[in-house]
């Protein structure tokens, strides 16, 4: 079953490069944005904001908290990223995302960023930090899927509101159960804070017979199982980054667990019937990647940590 849910349980120079603004006309593209996303990873590992292109007013959160900067992450971030980079820029929105594993206190977290950059100047920041990471999930964040930093074709892109439907429609397929809803390819596959939790044919010794095989089938199948039957609801959605050149779209989604589900019934798995659930009512903020190509979802990736219920995002 998913993991990060349930408790009780690049394509650009090098990370430290700088890069130059090119902000004509209040313009930023592609290039642009990936490296002001650079400098300011570059700027957090330092300790450091002086230089960054900060708006005089701008907003900064962390795991939907709002705190002033060089609070957070600033603080113990010891490493930036190295081999595992995923950016997503959306030159129309003025938005980059940044997804990838650094250091804070020598200890590994998983970083969702988002910057806005209007005029040449950041106006918003939004971390999604991942602490407490599995051991087990560390080695799937060395490498980012090859989908996840390559160009697609322009003979395979997607026009950029049907991108945004492909992704949204994730959300109705869960909170529908129901996997005809979204347009999985046959070979999605999801990571949620570095572990594969679909299409995964690795036997994972942290996980019972049950969970390993749910987790086997692909995104399709595996939704229409219902074990994802105990989310109430995703709300926000927060689909705020369409990468039109990469396929990628980047939200910033809510899932809402009122607690009330105590048991799923698993539905196409022999041998296994249901499954318990014993945590009572939470949030999860996560941060999320979806790959579409030719119209599909092809690669997801995740990071999320638990808040209380009915918890707000800190964008409403």
């Amino acid at each position: 079953m998913r993991k990060f849910f349930v408790i009780p349980a690049i394509i650009a120079t090098g990370i430290f490069g700088a890069a130059p603004l090119r902000a004509a006309a209040g313009t930023c593209d592609r290039a642009c944005l990936v490296g002001i996303a650079d400098r300011y990873l570059a700027a957090m590992v330092k300790h450091d904001p002086a230089g960054l292109p900060l708006a005089a007013k701008f907003k900064y959160t962390e795991n939907t908290a709002t705190i002033p900067m060089g609070d957070g992450l600033w603080v113990g971030a010891s490493e930036g990223p190295s081999t595992f980079q995923i950016y997503a820029a959306d030159p129309v929105s003025g938005e980059v995302g940044f997804f990838g594993p650094m250091k804070e206190f020598g200890q590994p977290v998983l970083l969702a960023l988002r910057l806005k950059i209007e005029n040449g100047r950041i106006t918003e920041i939004e971390h999604v930090v991942a602490r407490g990471l599995r051991e087990s999930a560390m080695k799937g964040l060395e490498t980012p899927r090859a989908g996840l930093v390559t160009p697609v074709p322009p003979q395979e892109r997607t026009p950029r509101q049907e991108m945004f439907r492909a992704a949204d429609s994730y959300f109705d397929s869960i909170e529908h159960v129901d996997g005809s809803l979204a347009p999985f390819a046959d070979d999605c596959e999801r990571h949620e804070n570095g572990s594969q939790t679909t299409t995964n044919k690795v036997t994972d010794p942290n996980a019972n017979q049950a969970t390993q095989k749910i987790n086997a089938l692909n995104c399709r199948d595996q939704m229409n199982t219902h074990n994802l039957a105990y989310i109430t609801r995703i709300r926000p959605r927060r689909l705020l980054i369409i990468d039109e050149e990469y396929g990628l779209v980047f939200g910033f989604p809510m899932f809402v667990h009122r607690g009330n589900v105590r048991s799923l019934k698993i539905v196409g798995v022999p041998g296994v019937d249901t499954i318990p659930m014993n945590f009572g009512p939470i949030n999860l903020q996560a941060g999320e990647i979806f790959k579409i190509r030719s119209g599909k979802i092809h690669e997801i990736e995740a990071n999320g940590f638990l808040l209380p219920y009915n918890a707000t995002s800190g964008w409403e």
